[in-house]
């Protein structure tokens, strides 16, 4: 065999075994890619995102685009080949596989957290909206989760509303640490709940629960991390509202909607036209004082938005320095840290006041 060829050859069985290799070698590591993104003012497979119901709702127009990002599934074991080809790629990220999916995590819990996060967004999202335009509603703490194996398991339960801990009156979540960590471990301590069934019925009904109260007595236990008394449950906000707000969107996970809900939510209910007419997109965090907080995959959704049409991208202000550094051409990022913030900068653009806009600095 002549010496060129035997060369050519080598090569030829080289390139192949490190191209199988690439395809056989698995990397723990994920790929973001930008995903849909979706306008909260329209439809989306044939129904309205958003639907208020039994209030006063005004027309819109242009764009309010909540936007997503794709990521390779907990399961998905991606090979080095595809590792490479993503970090060549400038529409892909690839990214450590634990930073999406925390060690230990199956895919199972991972969708079922994500579906968590998006209705607790979508609550927030209603709360904040209404203290926006100032539509008065009833709040409340409730027993948001209760953990395995501890000591409230299968004597309290996540839904239940907390009126008092040992006789003290509960007006916000935090009260509940407050008075439980006032006993020792090992002490018994009493709570007073409305239970789940009847306070769910009298949040359809738009009204605060009342009525039904008992009293369950709990023996607390030990923190696993301090010297602390526990009982094992995760306390946090409820609410009814005056009317109904309906939040449609399948397939979506997670709570990066929750600022883009919640303006839609109040262009509905002001007379205002938010946007004037104009494609803004954005993506962000929300709790129910308003504030804005920061999100994953944010070069994907740049990406994703301005692929859609968008002119104007509301960026939670602790993802904008990620976010300027690669900003899709004739994109406009707008620096948001609150509700309040997103409302002005959409009062400057609809009425051409660019120059005010606050943007994320390259």
């Amino acid at each position: 065999m002549p010496r060129r060829t035997a060369t050519l050859l080598a090569a030829t069985l080289t390139l192949i075994a490190l191209l199988s290799a690439g395809v056989l070698i698995p990397v723990p590591y994920a790929e973001m890619s930008p995903g849909p993104t979706v306008n909260t003012l329209g439809d989306h497979d044939g129904d309205p995102v958003l639907k208020i119901e039994d209030h006063k709702t005004y027309p819109t127009t242009g764009h309010l685009n909540m936007t997503t990002v794709r990521v390779t599934g907990a399961d998905y074991r991606m090979n080095l080949l595809e590792a490479v080809t993503g970090w060549l790629s400038r529409d892909d990220q690839v990214v450590p596989k634990e930073s999406v999916y925390p060690e230990g995590q199956s895919a199972e819990e991972a969708d079922q957290q994500n579906a968590e996060q998006f209705t607790m967004s979508q609550e927030s999202a209603k709360v904040a909206a209404l203290k926006q335009v100032k539509i008065p509603f009833k709040s409340w703490v409730n027993v948001a989760a209760v953990i395995k194996d501890s000591a409230a398991e299968g004597k309290l339960h996540a839904g239940d509303v907390i009126k008092a801990v040992d006789g003290h009156k509960i007006g916000k979540a935090e009260d509940v640490a407050k008075y439980v960590t006032k006993h020792k471990p090992g002490e018994k301590t009493v709570f007073t709940i409305i239970p789940a069934k009847r306070a769910e019925a009298a949040k359809k009904a738009g009204k605060q629960p009342a009525g039904g109260e008992k009293d369950v007595v709990i023996k607390t236990r030990k923190a696993p991390d301090e010297d602390r008394a526990i009982v094992g449950i995760q306390a946090g906000p409820d609410h009814a509202f005056p009317f109904n707000i309906d939040i449609k969107l399948a397939d979506v996970g997670g709570p990066s909607a929750g600022l883009m809900f919640a303006l839609g939510i109040v262009d509905k209910l002001e007379k205002t036209d938010l946007t004037g007419g104009k494609f803004v997109a954005g993506t962000g965090t929300i709790d129910d004082n308003g504030v804005v907080g920061p999100i994953g995959g944010i070069e994907m959704k740049t990406i994703g938005a301005r692929n859609k049409g968008a002119e104007y991208f509301l960026t939670p202000k602790e993802n904008c320095a990620a976010a300027a550094k690669d900003i899709p051409d004739g994109l406009t990022l707008v620096k948001v840290g609150t509700i309040g913030d997103a409302m002005k900068a959409l009062e400057d653009i609809r009425e051409g006041r660019e120059d005010e806009v606050p943007s994320c600095s390259k």
